[in-house]
Parts: C-alpha cells; structure tokens; sequence
C-alpha cells in the first residue's frame, strides 16, 4: 500500500484549522489551529509542518453555497490555497466542506463542549472532517 501523507485545512478568515493522517492514510486527526497574522507567518508554519510530517499533498475545504457555485468565500479560500500550495510547493485538491463545520459543531456538543469558547478545536475537527473525507473518497476509488 502506498504511503500518504496529507494536510487537511479549514481556511477561515481568522484560523486554519489543521489536519494530518497516519501514514496508511486511513484516519484524519486534528493537528493544530493557526492564527492568520502575515501570509509569510502562516508559511513559515506551515513549512515546519510540512517538513516534521512529510507532507506530499494539501487537502482544502472549499464552502460552496449550499446552491453548489463558489461564493466569494470560495474565491478567497482558493486564491489563498494558490499562494500557500506556490510558497510549499505541493500540489492542492479541493474538498466540498459545506457542513463540516456544522459537523464539527455537533461533535463537540456530543462532548458536552461549547462551541463558542472552543473556535480554534471547531476549525481542528472540522479540518479532520475535510482531510477524512477526501481519504475515504481515495481509498474507494481504488
């Protein structure tokens, strides 16, 4: 079996939620939360993370409308995720993450946790979410 090893990223305004896998490429955790300050910041971040995990692909949620166009939300994710994936230099796949976040919400109410003093998990888990999805679509179309 070929080894993977992925990033998966919620691209918020503020945070970016973070997501890597086990090197089998079966399950998605929660990495870290990055607070978008510089772009040159977020890299330098990012390429640290890049280097410690072997990271051969990033994997971003793109919110679409629930209408199935991309929004302006959408075209920012992307011009973003251009510019990151230019900076690291590895290649991008995009994930439909409409509910993700609403689906990392539920989970941490089945924790008994408050969504709202807990943005920076919400963004984790629903980078987890994004990154799991996209496994579980490249496993089935082998």
């Amino acid at each position: 079996m070929q080894k993977i090893s992925a990033l998966g990223l919620d691209v918020g305004s503020k945070r970016i939620g973070v997501a890597g896998c086990d090197g089998t490429g079966l399950i998605a955790t929660g990495l870290t939360t990055i607070k978008r300050t510089s772009f040159e910041q977020d890299v330098s971040q990012f390429r640290e993370l890049v280097e410690q995990r072997d990271v051969q692909v990033l994997v971003v949620g793109l919110p679409y409308s629930m209408n199935g166009t991309l929004g302006f939300q959408a075209r920012q994710v992307q011009k973003y995720a251009r510019r990151l994936s230019a900076a690291l230099q590895l290649p991008i796949e995009y994930v439909d993450e409409r509910l993700t976040s609403f689906e990392a919400e539920q989970l941490l109410h089945a924790e008994k946790r408050s969504p709202s003093r807990h943005k920076a998990l919400i963004d984790r888990k629903a980078a987890a979410i994004i990154l799991q999805q996209w496994l579980d679509t490249r496993r089935s179309s082998r």
